[in-house]
């Protein structure tokens, strides 16, 4: 059985076809500058070279039905024809309190996620279109809403709930929802089994590291706290994103620049992080490596303090369990950067986390990283956010 996972942005599709008999990927591909000019679809079969197509793609369905030509093209294709699709499986990003589990989509869900516009207003909309552009490309074929929100809505209210006039969340939900739901779900799992962890029971910490970051611990795999909220603004401190701030910062730079909110929250969520810390130097951890390593203090100080925030989160987390037995690093930086990795866990000593810097030494595979005398596990897993959602799709509808 063959999934289509189709991940729709405001500007671009990626997407992968698994063959569920043995989760393996059988194409994937993107398409980049939807609506905007100098579009581009780059489709990669299994084993074969990459397959370029430069066209105007004004909306998602004519980038959704490009998709569909690359993936029967006679030279590049790896389906005779859309038969062979079984299923769709689609991230989407917010379906506020309504939905926790993934779901068939029909009427109500398409409603739903309209109705979350206002609470994911990148993300919502272009998910939307995503289904809308399958449902008109497949008829009948059925299409899964996998909830990015979804793992987050297993917590418990002291963890969910905001420190507001509850007629807010009566009127509006607000309230802490987390996102990179689909990765903490999935590497939570895979570091149960990886670690042999008691699946009833583990208590295990992910910290999925990368332009967008957070921290979400788990109990039998149950999310029961993370650290992103009503928004993925809150948290650790991200690429371009400022993370936890207090609350009064945005008044008064509104105040004394004489911008609106909505200018300061854009501030806030696109100028800041390590590239507002910095000073400008880049958004990328890797560039602000080089840029510490080369004697640049504020550099230093964004990687410093972006290090320091994942280790208090860990240290929160642990207590809020009462113990940890596993550590999790995933995404980007987490899978790729093995002195971030080791400097967060040095601040875990009293822990007794201990790495062991030859394990440490390895990129973007399942792996213990902690020495065999730690008293906790610390891993490497990666994330495959795409096979998570491959999944939930196969088990709704076969």
């Amino acid at each position: 059985m063959k999934i289509l996972v189709i991940n729709c942005g405001s500007s671009s599709l990626k997407y992968q076809l698994i063959d569920m008999d043995n989760e393996s990927i059988v194409a994937k591909g993107l398409c980049e500058r939807i609506g905007i000019e100098g579009s581009k679809l780059t489709h990669q079969p299994a084993g074969k070279d990459k397959y370029v197509v430069e066209s105007p793609m004004p909306n998602h369905t004519v980038a959704i039905n490009m998709v569909m030509e690359a993936l029967q093209d006679k030279d590049h294709g790896v389906i005779t024809n859309t038969d062979e699709i079984s299923a769709i499986g689609h991230r989407v990003l917010h379906a506020g309190i309504v939905y926790s589990e993934s779901v068939v989509v029909n009427e109500d869900v398409k409603r739903v996620i309209r109705e979350c516009f206002d609470l994911g207003p990148l993300h919502n909309p272009a998910n939307l279109m995503g289904i809308e552009a399958c449902e008109e490309a497949m008829p009948g074929k059925p299409n899964v809403a996998v909830w990015d929100t979804g793992f987050g809505m297993s917590m418990p209210e002291k963890a969910y709930m905001y420190a507001i006039p509850h007629e807010y969340y009566e009127k509006y939900s607000i309230r802490r929802y987390g996102f990179h739901g689909t990765s903490h779900m999935f590497v939570s799992g895979e570091a149960i089994k990886f670690g042999n962890l008691d699946p009833e029971k583990a208590k295990v910490i992910v910290c999925h590291l990368g332009n967008g970051a957070s921290v979400s611990a788990s109990i039998g795999g149950k999310c029961v706290d993370t650290s992103m909220g009503l928004t993925p603004l809150e948290g650790l401190i991200m690429g371009t994103r400022s993370g936890d701030i207090d609350p009064a910062v945005v008044q008064f730079i509104c105040n004394k620049e004489g911008k609106d909110v909505n200018e300061v929250l854009n501030i806030l969520n696109k100028k800041s992080g390590v590239l507002g810390m910095s000073g400008g130097v880049s958004s990328d951890f890797r560039d602000i490596e080089a840029a510490a390593k080369s004697g640049n203090h504020l550099a230093e100080v964004a990687l410093d303090a972006f290090r320091y925030r994942v280790a208090k989160y860990i240290g929160a987390y642990t207590a809020a369990m009462n113990g940890v037995d596993a550590i999790a690093f995933t995404a980007g930086v987490g899978e790729n950067d093995k002195a971030t990795r080791k400097a967060i866990c040095e601040y875990l000593g009293f822990l007794g986390v201990k790495i062991d810097d030859q394990a440490n030494d390895v990129r973007g595979k399942n792996a213990v990283i902690s020495a065999a005398d730690s008293k906790v596990k610390v891993m490497l897993i990666p994330t495959n956010e795409e096979l998570a959602i491959a999944r939930d799709t196969l088990a709704l509808v076969k």
